[in-house]
């Protein structure tokens, strides 16, 4: 290994190790259904977000709570714990591989520029310690760069975890394939490597559940519209793939690098098509951006300093804008939501079955019936009319459900609830005779959540 390698793997594994200390502190409410069912999986109650509930497809890909039943035995905690230390570990490895990797490119130090952005990359920082499984995809993601043979099914088992990374697994299988050896047959090769992953996969979830489709593409609808901006938004929030802006430079990549940015460009236009995604810092592009480190690096071996210090200037500020967004309030939440948790398991005690919106930290906090009114777990609420946060609930649905306590998140900012159904299940809790109970605080934030007993 030559000097400029090992500078390489300092200065990527250093840069994952910055972004991921900046935003250890982040996480999402889906984290904790996913490490609910990893514990029921490890007690031995099955693959259930509910213990008394059905088996049911509450976790997209497939086979990451299993994984992390392993550690889940003491309770959901612990599953989660393990999942935000996987996959800051995983990032971490991939990172000083992808350094390695910028290090043998070239000779010219500004190659390692796209580093330094990754180093301060909200999303990069955030989802590969939120526990969930994009810290895992994104490694693996990472090593699908690598010019092998059978780095399509380092891509392809991304997309059988992250079903709309199918199109960009598909483009890289055969652009790297092509770009190695300009014959039918390597390509042929890099397509099944591809797919094959992901078609086991959903023949896995047909079996299991009916459907190859994830309960959770059809809990949360979406449109067109939101897709496009959410694409749009991510292309340019997420900075990196603004180095790669460099259209007299781009024809002298060589062409493993263009094929693996083609991929990226399929895959955000997958993302639009996809309709994008509600949750915050760009989650479903994150696996695609050290392929736009890659390519940023390319371009700036290539091209003059002042033209690579002109593209990275705004990418910078493209960042920091992010940063004050989205990123210095994505430091609490896991202290935040660890709060609430302590203070839902007192306000909930005696509960028998709880209807929210938020049945992750709810699922955590008391070991009751937890009726996701956003339809993640549960297939009947997926299929009601309406958005993820606006299902039809008909007047009947608390009693029906035989529901004893209602959660929802009230705004004092807006001075209203945050969500239209968390306004529907107070309307239907009032009616129902429910009684005003406590109140938890989100800490640092205007929002705290109301709780209706019966």
């Amino acid at each position: 290994m030559v000097a400029r390698e090992r500078w390489g793997i300092v200065l990527g594994g250093g840069s994952a190790a910055v972004s991921l200390a900046l935003l250890w502190g982040f996480t999402v409410d889906d984290a904790w259904i996913t490490a609910r069912v990893a514990h029921h999986l490890a007690v031995g109650v099955g693959y259930r977000f509910n213990p008394d509930g059905a088996v049911v497809d509450a976790v997209t890909p497939l086979g990451f709570a299993h994984l992390l039943a392993l550690f889940a035995r003491p309770d959901p905690l612990a599953a989660f714990t393990a999942a935000r230390v996987l996959g800051a570990l995983a990032w971490l490895a991939a990172a000083s591989w992808l350094g390695r990797k910028l290090g043998s490119m070239g000779q010219r130090a500004w190659r390692f520029a796209p580093l330094g952005l990754s180093a301060i990359s909200v999303p990069l920082g955030s989802w590969a310690g939120a526990g969930m499984e994009t810290g895992l995809v994104t490694a693996l993601a990472t090593l699908s760069l690598a010019e092998s043979a059978w780095a399509p099914l380092a891509a392809g088992l991304c997309a059988a975890w992250r079903p709309e990374l199918a199109p960009w697994a598909m483009a890289l299988g055969i652009g790297t394939a092509l770009a190695r050896r300009r014959a039918p047959g390597p390509a042929l090769l890099g397509l099944a490597l591809a797919i094959a992953p992901m078609t086991l996969v959903a023949l896995c979830r047909v079996l299991a559940f009916g459907t190859a489709m994830p309960l959770a593409a059809l809990a949360k609808p979406s449109g067109l519209d939101a897709g496009l901006h959410y694409a749009g938004s991510a292309c340019l929030l997420t900075a990196l793939p603004v180095l790669a802006l460099a259209p007299g430079v781009l024809r002298h990549l060589p062409a493993h690098v263009v094929a693996v940015g083609v991929a990226a460009l399929v895959h955000f236009g997958a993302v639009a098509m996809a309709g994008g995604d509600w949750m915050p810092s760009f989650r479903l592009v994150v696996p695609v951006l050290p392929g736009w480190v890659l390519v940023g690096a390319a371009v700036a071996e290539r091209a003059a300093a002042w033209a690579t210090m002109l593209r990275l200037l705004p990418a910078l500020g493209l960042s920091l804008l992010l940063w004050r967004d989205v990123g210095l309030a994505s430091r609490h939440i896991v202290r935040q939501r660890t709060t609430l948790i302590e203070s839902g398991r007192t306000a909930l005690a005696g509960a028998r079955r709880i209807a929210t919106l938020d049945a992750g930290w709810v699922g955590v906090a008391t070991r009751a019936h937890v009726v996701d009114v956003a339809g993640v777990t549960d297939p009947t609420i997926a299929l009601l009319p309406g958005g993820h946060t606006s299902k039809r609930l008909d007047d009947a649905f608390l009693e029906r459900r035989e529901v004893d306590a209602v959660v929802a998140l009230w705004d004092y900012r807006r001075g209203g609830w945050f969500r239209q159904n968390d306004a529907r299940l107070a309307e239907l809790a009032r009616a129902g005779g429910f009684t005003a109970g406590p109140e938890l605080p989100l800490a640092g934030s205007s929002y705290a959540y109301r709780v209706f007993r019966r």
